[in-house]
């Protein structure tokens, strides 16, 4: 493991890598369908990373690189995003809503549900799409891998359906708005439609198959030993490979993503121990209120914020509050995590 020098980290600075919930900046025509009818009422958000989104104009909260992205996608009831796939992996976290995703062109092949507190990760070359069918506005919390994800390739019928609604999409990924009196460049082609030969080459699944992408928190392990579990706290894979260094067990979804995500749950009062990481780590909190604490400083997180902690601080968690608090926890890396406790 590499030894990184404890950095001095001000408040001020870290309040820079903190993206409240409220302070989201959405982007409402972020890709080439955000016109078409029934999908005409989503926000996307890119949080850390440039993301995939196709209009140049979306907000970036956090530009440094992380080795993986975050953002995030909120829908009400019936709104849909369209069929498409990606070429490095993709995450979701149910912050709220119930949601259906479905896989296939048209997502005739697959269907599954997801609640609040579920995970899917869903593989690379794989046609999907998402509704909210629940019945109030709904938040999805994202993953990409890579700090290039590269760009969205859509079904076919996705680029006819856009047709008329002053979306045109450019070779070079960018998307050009004419509807508000963007002209389209002499240099630079519209991008050409997805073709049927390319979507057939997409992979195609089954629920069966689909089921395996997923994590229901209601079915999570509960396990004591290793990573940051302690007395009020447990720390549960979801996305990774065994850890010998933090003597965690794999999570359900074991394949490489170049990241790794695990829940943590904290007790009215519980802490866990202080602790170092030696990579990237992202912290986006589901329930309560957990406290971020660091060489005498204090953050606290509410439902639905995004903290990014730099690498090589000394920090702990604590739940002051009333209620459990649970965090969603995105690492950087496939390997073994870099857990280092000799500060404590």
């Amino acid at each position: 493991m590499s030894v990184i020098a404890e950095p001095t980290v001000t408040l001020e600075a870290l309040t820079a890598r903190l993206v409240r919930y409220g302070e989201l900046r959405p982007c409402t025509t972020a890709f080439i369908d955000a016109r078409s009818p029934g999908s005409d009422q989503k926000e996307n958000f890119t949080i850390i990373g440039p993301g995939v989104a196709e209009n140049p104009e979306q907000h970036v909260h956090i530009s440094l690189p992380h080795g993986f992205n975050i953002g995030g996608a909120r829908q009400p009831p019936h709104c849909v995003n369209s069929q498409h796939s990606h070429t490095t992996a993709e995450v979701f976290v149910v912050h709220s809503g119930t949601w259906a995703f479905r896989f296939g062109e048209r997502g005739e092949d697959a269907e599954i549900i997801l609640y609040r507190g579920d995970t899917v990760s869903i593989p690379t070359g794989v046609f999907r799409g998402f509704e909210n069918i629940g019945t109030g506005t709904g938040f999805l919390f994202a993953v990409l891998g890579g700090d290039d994800p590269g760009h969205v390739t859509w079904a076919p019928y996705v680029f006819d359906m856009a047709k008329g609604h002053g979306l045109v999409l450019l070779e070079n990924g960018r998307l050009i708005d004419i509807g508000r009196g963007e002209k389209l460049p002499a240099d630079v082609k519209a991008q050409a439609p997805t073709t049927a030969a390319e979507a057939a080459a997409m992979q195609r699944v089954t629920t069966a198959e689909a089921q395996a992408f997923v994590a229901r928190v209601g079915e999570l392990p509960i396990s004591a030993r290793g990573g940051l579990n302690g007395p009020g706290v447990t720390e549960t894979p979801i996305i990774g490979a065994p850890s010998t260094e933090a003597d965690l067990p794999a999570g359900k979804i074991t394949w490489p993503h170049g990241f790794r995500l695990c829940r943590l749950s904290l007790a009215p009062s519980a802490a866990t121990a202080k602790h170092r990481r030696m990579e990237e780590e992202v912290l986006f909190v589901q329930d309560g209120c957990l406290d971020f604490i660091w060489d005498g400083e204090q953050i606290v997180l509410n439902p639905g914020d995004t903290l990014s902690a730099p690498v090589g601080l000394s920090r702990k968690f604590a739940n002051s509050g009333s209620s459990p608090a649970v965090a969603y926890v995105v690492r950087g890396g496939d390997q073994s995590l870099n857990l280092n406790r000799s500060s404590i």
